[in-house]
């Protein structure tokens, strides 16, 4: 991963992270954290954690790549944030399919 896709990603988890405040201070009272594709994603997100954490411990990945990893993770993160904020904390089985795809591309970089 270079740096310019880095700096992407943390601009652009940024901005939907800013985008998304202001829409949810709008949806306060309709915020549900745990519906079934938000769950799905974020558990995913949470076995790629662990796996970058073994993966640091194994020595197959160095400090500085993990960090890009967990950095990519945050994006997707903020981006599943921000598209719930839009829909009454939902996801679309779009913008699901969109953050899988993002994960798997993650996925595939750690223990290579």
């Amino acid at each position: 991963m270079n740096r310019i896709s880095t700096k992407m990603i943390m601009g652009a988890a940024m901005i939907a992270m800013l985008a998304g405040a202001g829409a949810g201070a709008a949806n306060a009272g309709t915020w549900q954290k745990a519906h079934p594709r938000r769950t799905e994603v974020n558990m995913r997100l949470e076995h790629q954690n662990r796996r970058i954490a073994e993966e640091r411990r194994e020595g197959e990945l160095t400090r500085h790549q993990a960090r890009e990893l967990r950095a990519e993770d945050r994006g997707i993160r903020a981006e599943e944030r921000f598209d719930a904020s839009r829909d009454r904390s939902h996801l679309t089985r779009g913008e699901q399919r969109s953050l899988n795809r993002q994960e798997n591309a993650v996925g595939r970089q750690i223990g290579r």
